[in-house]
């Protein structure tokens, strides 16, 4: 289905953001969101990949992302702080992303729910981030 894995993104960013701000239980912050009426069309594997998956290795991702900031994660707004985390896991555990859509995707997102200039920040954290973690990718994208 086409924008599935866009909608379990911004999904996921959305979930990740009750998180950090209200420290809420995830399960009940998944199920509160599955029931909005745009979550039909997300690709709910997916959301659940990206969602659990970051939180399980939210201290890995953060340790990668720490190394290209000018600040550390808690001084990042949720919205940034997540976005990044998404795209840190996307990079690392989604090899079928390609590091361009994983890049492109968190900077929609940033765009649509972080502040002014947010999506250079998050552009400028991952494409550093990228070219750490998809060496043979990356590469290959300067080649061209």
């Amino acid at each position: 289905m086409a924008g599935s894995r866009k909608l379990a993104r911004s999904f996921t960013l959305q979930g990740l953001y009750a998180w950090l701000v209200g420290g809420a239980d995830v399960t009940l912050i998944a199920a509160n969101l599955a029931e909005d009426e745009q979550f039909k069309r997300a690709d709910e594997a997916y959301f659940r990949t990206l969602l659990y998956g970051v939180l399980k290795e939210e201290d890995l991702l953060g340790s990668h992302i720490a190394r290209f900031t000018d600040r550390t994660l808690d001084e990042l707004s949720p919205v940034e702080r997540s976005i990044l985390l998404i795209g840190a896991y996307e990079l690392l555990n989604c090899p079928d992303v390609p590091m361009r859509v994983v890049i492109n995707e968190s900077v929609e997102l940033a765009k649509s729910f972080g502040g002014t200039d947010g999506h250079k920040y998050i552009n400028g954290v991952l494409d550093k981030l990228a070219q750490e973690m998809r060496v043979v990718e990356a590469g290959q994208a300067r080649k061209k």
